[in-house]
């Protein structure tokens, strides 16, 4: 997935700056979740017509994805911790990695990821979903997290902590982040990694991701679709984002920049001059320049006609 082209950085950002600015981004992304709730009626509306486009178009996988998981604990349980945990663990490893071992890059890869959450906020906003474990019985779904919830720290709201699932917003479900990371992550690890296992893990790391959100009932597979295409409209605008951050850094420092003491001119009236013989009001002359003006004004009087004396 190629990124936007835009300015290498001369240096590694300071990371003293950059944890405030990934923590005011993440705090925006999950405040807005909370705030673009909708009401579940139009959510489930909106769950129900991608599943019947799926059946129609035959890619409805998650139905077999999800029997497999809610038939074999030994793979339900896996993908349910996987759901759960690897969202949060190995997107922040990746960007930690990268900010370590491959700084040109780094500022561009962050960006991109930014860009592309805050354009998944957009798609929550717009299409709220209720995700297939949500939906009545009578679809076919199980509820994994649900079903396995004694074996992990959730409960039935999602991978929310038991207790404290009004922190998470159930019906953004379009598009599906967790694949959309796992995309980032994995371009990453495949385009910049060395060890022939680490670039293979970029590969197997947003796949399993996409059959884990399936299989426990988080997600459609229209969801990781959409969660694709968020990180690609995310690195097409990448370049013309760092830019526009550039120029208004470049605004904000010569708006607030001090004045060099070194440019400002030592004479109180900036280098403007008097017009000859003309002087400032109440200014007091030496006696050279009243004899000056004395003897100036006795030649007018010499070359003056009579009849004027």
């Amino acid at each position: 997935m190629p990124l936007a082209t835009a300015p290498a950085p001369s240096h590694r950002p300071r990371w003293w700056a950059e944890l405030p600015l990934i923590a005011v981004v993440y705090a925006v992304y999950s405040v807005g979740r909370l705030l673009v709730r909708s009401d579940v009626s139009t959510a489930v509306d909106h769950g129900l017509r991608i599943l019947h486009l799926e059946k129609t178009l035959f890619l409805n996988a998650e139905h077999p994805l999800n029997r497999l998981m809610t038939a074999h604990p030994s793979i339900g349980i896996p993908a349910d911790f996987a759901y759960a945990s690897l969202h949060y663990l190995v997107t922040p490893a990746v960007l930690i990695w990268i900010y370590r071992r491959r700084a040109a890059v780094y500022r561009t890869a962050r960006t991109w990821l930014m860009t592309s959450t805050l354009l998944g906020l957009v798609g929550f906003a717009l299409l709220p979903t209720c995700p297939p474990r949500l939906l009545h019985a009578t679809h076919g779904f199980v509820d994994t997290m649900a079903q396995y919830s004694s074996y992990g720290w959730w409960g039935t709201e999602a991978s929310a902590p038991r207790g404290l699932g009004w922190m998470t917003n159930q019906y953004a479900a379009m598009p599906s982040l967790h694949v959309g990371w796992a995309l980032w992550c994995g371009v990453l690890l495949w385009r910049h990694a060395r060890h022939p296992l680490v670039r293979a893990a970029g590969v197997v790391y947003p796949l399993v991701t996409t059959i884990v959100v399936m299989g426990t009932a988080n997600h459609y597979f229209l969801d990781a679709v959409a969660g694709a295409a968020v990180m690609s409209l995310g690195a097409l605008l990448t370049g013309s984002v760092i830019r526009l951050a550039d120029r208004v850094k470049a605004a904000v420092r010569t708006r607030f920049a001090p004045v060099d003491p070194a440019t400002r001119s030592p004479i109180v009236s900036a280098g403007c001059k008097t017009s000859a013989g003309e002087r400032i009001p109440g200014q007091r002359t030496s006696s050279a320049d009243s004899t000056d003006d004395a003897a100036s004004g006795d030649a007018a009087d010499d070359g003056a006609p009579a009849a004027a004396r």
